[in-house]
């Protein structure tokens, strides 16, 4: 079954109006008619609905709620990547499958070895790119939220932002090690969990890079023997941390 989003706003009495790009979908990509049922995600409160269509039009496809549904599709554990900027559309790749594995957020990461260099009058535009691929993302592997692709920062600032996460991995090619396992191994009893992952782009991270991540409590770790691509190695990364805390068979 199909499923949509949308705000609490849109949400009224026993009524969802769905808007935007979606009518387009609804009506001319699906060609979806009256009475067909769909799935409708208030990501306001992540409350999930089955509904039916009772309306469509130019602006709004009109819902009908019929049944309340059970929210199970998302994970306990909240999984922050931060990504270096790669090249090309590989950052495309990193927020679809990423997304789909149950990531949370994704924030880009300007490092020294990044070659990729935003402008700041494309930034806006690009973020809007990515967060609209990750919505498709969510919609398509049946998500009860979409995650929160934010605005780039530099690693120098990422303090802020990697502080109150229970702990903190960096993938690092000349750690040898310290592995995965053994890092969620220090956190494994926690029910709720906040994990950060940190990955560097194609130029991987600088040692000086990892020495101040470091002093930031950040965790090296190996992931294995062979050195993975900056886009393999966050679905790597989110996919054995999933495995890792029961959130995939």
């Amino acid at each position: 079954m199909y499923k949509f989003f949308v705000t609490g706003n849109q949400v009224k009495d026993n009524i969802i109006k769905i808007e935007e790009d979606d009518v387009n979908h609804i009506k001319n990509v699906l060609r979806l008619g009256i009475e067909e049922k769909i799935t409708v995600c208030n990501i306001s409160n992540s409350t999930n609905y089955l509904c039916k269509i009772t309306e469509l039009d130019n602006k709004y496809v009109t819902c009908e709620i019929v049944d309340k549904l059970e929210n199970k599709n998302e994970t306990k554990t909240y999984l922050h990547i931060f990504q270096g900027i790669p090249k090309a559309e590989k950052m495309e790749t990193i927020i679809q499958k990423t997304t789909e594995i149950g990531v949370s957020e994704i924030t880009p990461i300007i490092m020294n070895r990044c070659v990729v260099k935003l402008e700041n009058k494309a930034i806006d535009k690009k973020i809007s790119r990515w967060q609209k691929i990750a919505e498709i993302a969510a919609k398509q592997s049946k998500r009860d939220k979409i995650p929160l692709i934010n605005f780039p920062i530099n690693i120098k600032n990422i303090y802020e932002k990697i502080k109150y996460y229970d702990i903190v991995l960096v993938a690092y090619e000349n750690e040898e090690n310290y592995s995965i396992k053994n890092a969620l191994k220090e956190v494994k009893d926690k029910e709720l969990l906040k994990i950060a992952v940190i990955i560097g782009p194609e130029g991987g991270i600088e040692e000086k890079e990892i020495e101040l991540l470091k002093g930031y409590n950040a965790k090296a770790v190996t992931l294995g023997k062979r050195i993975l691509r900056t886009e393999t190695a966050p679905i790597v990364l989110a996919s054995v941390i999933m495995y890792e805390f029961d959130e995939m068979i």
